[in-house]
C-alpha cells in the first residue's frame, strides 16, 4: 500500500514540525500566575528605565552636553533593545531559565553601572589626555550592554504568559506592554524624586538592580520552578545570591568610593561637598595659605589663583556711570557681589540666584566669606532664590542702572536658556535709560564662535555691544561644557560682552577705588584682543533654535 503522505520520488522528507512546549505547571491558578507576571514585567520595566536615566545623568554630568549624551544613551540602547529582541528568539524553548540569568545579569550590569562610570573617569585622567575617551567608550558599552538584555526581555516574557494561558498575539501584547509602559512611568518618576535626591547615583543604582535581580529570581524560582531541573534551579539561586552579595558590598562601601573617586579627581584638599537639590557643590583649599577652589558640577566656577582677573573684568566695566540699582543674575558666591559694592553711590543689590546652598557657603563658609569681603553682610544686599529666566519675566520694567549676567558658560545645555536671544530681551527690559548689561561669554580663545554667537545674540535683542576679554589660566579643570576642550593648564582668557541701547564705552569708573587687574590701557587692549578672535557669520541663538555648539 502506498503511503499517500510519503515523498515523491527526487523530493527531500519534510521535517518534522517543531516540538511545542507544553503549558507550564505552575504553583497557583492560571489567573495569579498572569497577574504574577505582569507584576515582574512592571517592576524590570521601571529598573530598566532607571538604569536608562542613571546612564544619561552621570554621562551630563561627568562629561558636560546632556543633550548629546542623552542622544547616545537613547540611541544606543534603542538599537540594542532591537538586536536583544532578534537573540531572544533562540531562547525560547527555554525561557524561565534565560529570563532569570537575563534579569540578573541586567541586575549586576545595571546596578554597578554609575560606579565603573564614575572610577574610569576619576581614575583615568577623565579630565583629558590619552584616556579622555575611556568614560565615553563606557558609557557606549554600558548603554549596548543594558539595551540588549532589556530587549531580550519582551519575547521571553510573551512566551512565559503565553505558556499559562493561551490567548491572541494582540491581547497578549496588550497586557504585557501595558505594564511595561506603566513600570517605565514609575521609574521615570523615582530617579528624579526619590533615589537621587536621597541614595544619589551610585547607591541608587545597586538598590535598583538589587530590585531587580530579586523580582526576576522570584518570579522564576517561584512561578516556573517546576519547568528548571534541579540543577538549574540551584544555579540560578545560587546566581542570584551572588548579585544581591555583591550589589550589597558595593553599597556598604559606596561613600568610601564615592570619597576616594573626589580626592582622585580633586585633590586631597576637599572640605566641603555636598548635592543641593541644583547641582553638586565641592570647596576645595582655602586653609592654611592653599587658595580657595569653587566646583560646581565638577566644573571649575571659581580659581582662588585668578578669581579677581574675572570678576574685575565683569563688574568694573559695567559700573563706569549711573549704577545706584544692580541686578546680578548668578554670582551666588558673592565675588561679583564684593566688586559692586566696593563702588560709591551703590544703594541696591539685587541677586537672582538658583541655588540657595551656595549663598548660605558664600555667607557661613569661612574661606568663601573671606574671600567675597561678607559681601552677604552688607544691608543694601537683597537675595532672591529663582531660575534667572523665570524672574525677568515678572521683573520691573526700567529698574536697574547695571545688570551683571555671572552664569554658568553658554555652551553648558542646561545654560543655554539663559543666552538666548530672549532672555536678553527681558533684561534689555529691565534697564533704566543710560543703564548697561555685562554678561559673561565663555571663553574667546578656546571655544571663538561661542563668544561670538553671544555677542551677535545680545545685538539681536536691540543693544549695541562692545566685546572684550582678560586673560587667565586654567588650573587643570575645563570650565566650558565639555571636560576635555584641550591641553590641561593652557592659558586662554574670559571672555565678556557690555552692552547698551547705545554704544557703551569700555571703561573704569574715576570716582570707583581702582581695580587691582585692571587699567584703563589695558581694557583698550582687551578689546583689540577679543575682535582678533572674530568668527564672522554667526547667528543669534534662540530658544527654539540654541547655536551653542562649540
Amino acid at each position: 500500500m502506498i503511503d499517500p503522505h510519503a515523498p515523491a520520488p527526487g523530493q527531500a522528507p519534510p521535517r518534522p514540525a517543531p516540538a511545542r512546549v507544553g503549558p507550564a505547571r505552575l504553583p497557583v491558578r492560571p489567573g495569579t500566575g498572569r497577574f504574577l507576571v505582569l507584576a515582574g514585567v512592571f517592576v524590570c520595566a521601571a529598573c530598566g528605565l532607571v538604569y536608562e536615566l542613571e546612564l544619561v545623568a552621570l554621562a551630563s554630568y561627568l562629561m558636560g552636553d546632556s543633550v548629546t549624551q542623552a542622544s547616545v544613551v537613547l540611541s544606543v540602547m534603542v538599537f540594542a533593545m532591537g538586536v536583544g529582541s532578534l537573540l531572544a528568539k533562540h531562547l525560547r524553548r527555554h525561557a524561565a531559565v534565560a529570563f532569570g540569568a537575563i534579569e540578573a545579569t541586567l541586575a549586576l550590569v545595571g546596578g554597578c553601572s554609575a560606579m565603573a562610570l564614575y572610577a574610569v573617569f576619576a581614575w583615568t585622567g577623565g579630565w583629558g589626555g590619552v584616556w579622555a575617551d575611556g568614560p565615553r567608550c563606557l558609557l557606549v558599552a554600558f548603554s549596548l550592554a543594558i539595551g540588549l538584555l532589556i530587549g531580550a526581555e519582551v519575547p521571553l516574557l510573551m512566551e512565559l504568559i503565553q505558556r499559562i494561558r493561551r490567548q491572541d498575539a494582540g491581547g497578549a501584547v496588550a497586557d504585557l506592554f501595558a505594564a511595561d509602559y506603566v513600570g517605565a512611568l514609575v521609574g521615570g518618576l523615582a530617579f528624579p524624586f526619590l533615589l537621587l535626591p536621597l541614595l544619589g547615583q551610585l547607591t541608587g543604582a545597586l538598590l535598583t538592580g538589587a530590585v531587580n535581580v530579586v523580582a526576576g529570581g522570584a518570579l522564576v524560582l517561584g512561578l516556573f520552578r517546576r519547568d528548571l531541573t534541579p540543577r538549574g534551579r540551584w544555579l540560578l539561586l545560587a546566581a542570584n545570591l551572588a548579585v544581591l552579595g555583591l550589589l550589597g558590598t558595593a553599597a556598604a562601601l559606596a561613600g568610601d568610593f564615592e570619597r576616594a573617586a573626589r580626592q582622585a579627581v580633586y585633590g586631597d584638599d576637599v572640605r566641603v561637598a555636598l548635592r543641593t537639590g541644583v547641582q553638586e557643590v565641592v570647596l576645595v583649599g582655602g586653609t592654611r595659605g592653599r587658595p580657595l577652589n569653587l566646583f560646581l558640577d565638577g566644573r571649575l566656577r571659581v580659581s582662588g589663583h585668578d578669581e579677581r582677573r574675572y570678576h574685575e573684568a565683569l563688574v568694573h566695566p559695567a559700573m563706569a556711570g549711573p549704577h545706584a540699582r544692580v541686578l546680578i543674575l548668578g554670582g551666588g558666591d558673592g565675588l561679583a557681589v564684593r566688586e559692586v559694592l566696593r563702588h560709591p553711590g551703590v544703594e541696591r543689590v539685587d541677586v537672582v540666584e538658583l541655588d540657595a546652598d551656595v549663598v548660605r557657603l558664600a555667607r557661613t563658609d569661612p574661606a568663601l566669606a573671606r574671600l567675597n569681603g561678607h559681601a552677604y553682610a552688607d544691608p543694601r544686599v537683597h537675595v532672591t532664590t529663582a531660575d534667572a529666566f523665570d524672574w525677568l519675566r515678572g521683573a520691573p520694567p526700567a529698574a536697574y542702572d547695571v545688570v551683571i549676567e555671572d552664569l554658568p558658560d553658554p555652551g553648558i545645555t542646561a545654560s543655554t536658556k539663559l543666552y538666548a536671544q530672549e532672555f536678553y530681551g527681558l533684561a534689555r527690559r529691565t534697564l533704566a535709560p543710560g543703564g548697561r548689561l555685562v554678561v559673561h561669554a565663555g571663553s574667546d580663545s578656546l571655544r571663538p564662535r561661542v563668544f561670538w554667537t553671544v555677542n551677535a545674540t545680545v545685538r539681536a535683542a536691540g543693544l549695541r555691544t562692545v566685546p572684550y576679554r582678560v586673560g587667565g589660566r586654567d588650573p587643570g579643570f575645563a570650565a566650558g561644557p565639555d571636560r576635555t576642550p584641550g591641553a590641561l593648564g593652557a592659558p586662554h582668557g574670559w571672555g565678556f560682552v557690555l552692552a547698551a541701547r547705545s554704544t557703551p564705552v569700555l571703561r573704569l569708573d574715576p570716582g570707583a577705588p581702582r581695580p587691582r587687574t585692571l587699567t584703563p590701557d589695558a581694557l583698550a587692549a582687551d578689546i583689540r584682543a577679543a575682535l582678533r578672535t572674530r568668527v564672522p557669520g554667526v547667528r543669534p541663538s534662540t530658544l527654539v533654535r540654541p547655536r551653542y555648539s562649540g
